[in-house]
């Protein structure tokens, strides 16, 4: 209890140094707040903070996601590689060119899933390159689970890309077979963990409850650790203690998070795809740094008005919830469900495999007020104090095997 108080203090202080919110959006958080209060009492005093973090971003009507807030760019939350530069999307297309010709090569079907798609842009920057190239997909499809953010792509897409909007279909579902080249961008980090605690050799699940305050008519949510009664949650845990733990110290105490659901989705995007590869980028680690002895206090993190914490009970509904993503899990997950990996590196070496300063250089030096911008922008996507080091892009294939570009220099494979 003593570090959990510890963090609590400090949570605190940087909680209080958060911008506030409008009468209106506290009103939105409250409401929110009312139905994970009563889920937690229907269940029994305390449910996981994997369910916890599913309703405080994707509760109908309420969570993250699926409220009205502005969440990407300047007035939102955080920014993405595809709002900071339309050189993300423009790069990302050479690669998918590659994997479009391939398949082209193999059946008439060509198309794009892109899961996620946030406010259009990547698919805007993606589309427009792809018809310079002469090589647009017979379909771009969407799953969005954010109705907002659905519109908010709708209005975006027929604004800067009419022409191409016969080709754009939102999906509500994945469907049964698909051919082509699948993109997600930031999307396994937002996906909930479960969170664990090790003792010694003894795993816990952490969970949330809502703690009433003595003498006031408040209270808050909290954090609790019960017995791991999942089966599948506990193999996990079990097998993961030889990373940070190897000695099994009784003395030693590790707090991390566990994303089954990104195995889930693995095996779901494997039985999907007939013809093709699946292309994933976020910000994460190998399992052999993701749990370090050093990480002892796991990746969780929040991000509201551009300022990032530690603290998840802050406003649900309004901040985004994340996690890095363990990408060794990724790589098991696909390789038991039949895809293939084709590479592994950071951001800053697939992007600069697939020319990103080639495609900047169309812009003529002379050209200062067009060209230093995207420079700049340029330098944000592959600086290792930026996004280069940090953001990793990984790539799975099915039934096609010629090497990807993406992946000819700087593979980091070995580290899965």
């Amino acid at each position: 209890m003593g570090l959990w108080n510890s963090q609590k203090a400090i949570s605190m202080s940087i909680v209080s140094n958060l911008p506030s919110c409008s009468e209106i959006a506290l009103a939105h958080s409250q409401k929110l707040q009312a139905i994970i209060r009563e889920e937690i009492k229907s269940a029994g005093g305390w449910i996981p903070f994997a369910r916890y973090m599913e309703l405080a971003l994707y509760q109908p009507g309420l969570g993250y996601y699926n409220g009205g807030a502005v969440k990407l760019g300047g007035e939102g939350d955080f920014i993405t590689a595809p709002e900071i530069s339309p050189l993300f999307g423009c790069t990302l297309a050479r690669q998918i060119i590659q994997i479009l010709e391939q398949v082209k090569a193999q059946c008439d079907q060509a198309d794009i899933l892109e899961f996620g798609a946030g406010s259009g842009k990547l698919a805007n920057d993606l589309l427009q390159e792809l018809e310079r190239n002469d090589c647009l997909p017979q379909q771009y499809y969407i799953l969005e689970v954010s109705a907002e953010l659905r519109e908010r792509q709708q209005r975006f897409l027929t604004e800067n890309a009419p022409h191409l909007m016969s080709r754009i279909v939102w999906l509500e579902q994945l469907p049964d077979k698909f051919f082509g080249a699948i993109v997600a961008n930031e999307v396994i980090d937002a996906m909930p963990v479960h969170l664990v605690e090790w003792q010694g050799n003894t795993s816990f699940e952490r969970g949330v409850i809502w703690r009433e305050q003595k003498n006031s008519h408040g209270g808050s949510f909290d954090w609790e650790n019960r017995p791991i009664d999942d089966a599948s949650l506990k193999a996990v845990a079990d097998n993961l203690i030889q990373w940070f733990n190897p000695q099994f110290d009784p003395g030693f105490s590790y707090v991390s998070e566990i994303n089954l659901a990104a195995g889930y989705f693995m095996h779901s995007l494997a039985k999907m795809l007939q013809l093709g590869a699946a292309i994933i980028i976020d910000y994460g680690f190998g399992r052999s740094e993701y749990y370090h002895s050093q990480r002892s206090q796991g990746t969780l993190m929040c991000h509201y008005r551009h300022h990032a914490h530690g603290d998840p009970f802050y406003l649900p509904g309004l901040q985004d919830i994340t996690s890095h993503v363990d990408f060794s899990t990724l790589f098991e997950a696909a390789d038991e469900a039949g895809l293939v990996l084709t590479g592994y590196t950071t951001q800053a070496h697939f992007l600069m495999n697939c020319g990103i300063t080639e495609i900047l250089s169309r812009i003529p030096t002379e050209d200062m007020q067009q060209y230093l911008p995207l420079a700049n922008q340029l330098q944000k996507l592959v600086s290792p104090a930026e996004m280069g080091e940090l953001f990793k892009v990984i790539a799975f294939a099915k039934a096609i095997n010629q090497p990807f570009i993406g992946f000819f220099g700087g593979d980091k494979s070995r580290l899965l």
